[in-house]
């Protein structure tokens, strides 16, 4: 009784032992240097996906990363509400796409907003490597983030992808034509341009007003609208927007995904996207890195 005993207590100290000394190698190995991320800040996940915060002033921005970095560093940056509509997304970070936010609310592509987008490009682009030309998604206001930042830096923009976007503030949030607008939100409008509503009316750089800028640059363009939208009616975005773009430019590089009816409760605004692959392949063949030697040959 006594060895059982005895050899159960050797047992025990030993197993106890083994365990104790883990920690020691564990603790070693996270902080290895040569594991060390390149990213600073809290991690978590997106839709499965290692996702990545930090800020650029006081906005809020994170990068989600992709298993396997396709070359380049190719990337997407997506302007307000990234969580809708992002099947492509999803795609996209399978195929080696980074995913890049900043939260740019209630700014409505003012100069600060883009001011705040320069820094953010400079800091994915100069400091983890991010390629150049960026693919730019907006989702409904982020139709004029997107567009005016395209606008200030049309050399650094690969493509253009927007979804019901709005075109004029005038129409959304301002309300001044056949939308309701938002009277809370055309005041922070009016707050973030530093305009009175009478010079806000005369505003002309809006980018239904210089699309021809973005057409000139040769940028790729595709929109996805819904035909009953009366929130962001396409008629005061999307259509009037492209009417003003030259004919020798809009059949190849603006394309329009038309859906014929979005949901009641929405307004006509949202919908189920009916062809994401339509954006995957979009984006993909305007912003991945061409093979130099071949398009030369």
């Amino acid at each position: 009784m006594k060895y059982q005993f005895s050899f159960f207590r050797v047992f025990f100290i030993s197993f106890i032992g083994m365990h104790l000394c883990q920690p020691t190698f564990e603790a070693f190995a996270s902080t290895n240097p040569e594991v060390k991320s390149e990213w600073s800040g809290r991690q978590d996940t997106w839709h499965g996906f290692q996702r990545n915060h930090f800020q650029i002033e006081d906005r809020k921005c994170y990068v989600v990363i992709p298993p396997k970095v396709a070359p380049g560093k190719p990337w997407v940056w997506r302007a307000r509400f990234p969580d809708f509509h992002y099947e492509m997304d999803l795609e996209l970070l399978k195929q080696g796409f980074h995913i890049a936010y900043l939260d740019v609310a209630n700014l409505f592509g003012s100069p600060q907003a883009i001011s705040y987008g320069n820094k953010f490009y400079e800091e994915l682009t100069k400091q983890h490597g991010f390629q150049k030309k960026v693919a730019l998604e907006g989702v409904s206001r982020g139709g004029l983030f997107i567009y005016n930042w395209a606008l200030a830096n049309p050399e650094k923009v690969s493509c253009i992808y927007a979804d019901t976007p709005v075109c004029d503030f005038k129409s959304w949030p301002g309300g001044k034509g056949t939308s309701a607008g938002s009277e809370s939100s055309w005041q922070a409008c009016l707050k973030a341009y530093k305009m009175t509503e009478a010079e806000a009316l005369e505003y002309k750089d809006n980018p239904v007003d210089r699309i021809k800028l973005i057409a000139a640059a040769g940028i790729p363009v595709l929109h996805i609208i819904s035909e009953n939208d009366q929130v962001v009616p396409p008629a005061e975005n999307t259509r009037l927007m492209f009417s003003r773009v030259p004919d020798k430019f809009r059949h190849n590089n603006f394309k329009i995904i038309s859906v014929k009816t979005g949901t009641e409760k929405s307004k006509g605004h949202h919908f189920t996207h009916p062809h994401p692959e339509q954006v995957v392949t979009f984006i993909r063949e305007n912003t991945l890195q061409k093979d130099t030697n071949r398009s030369s040959e």
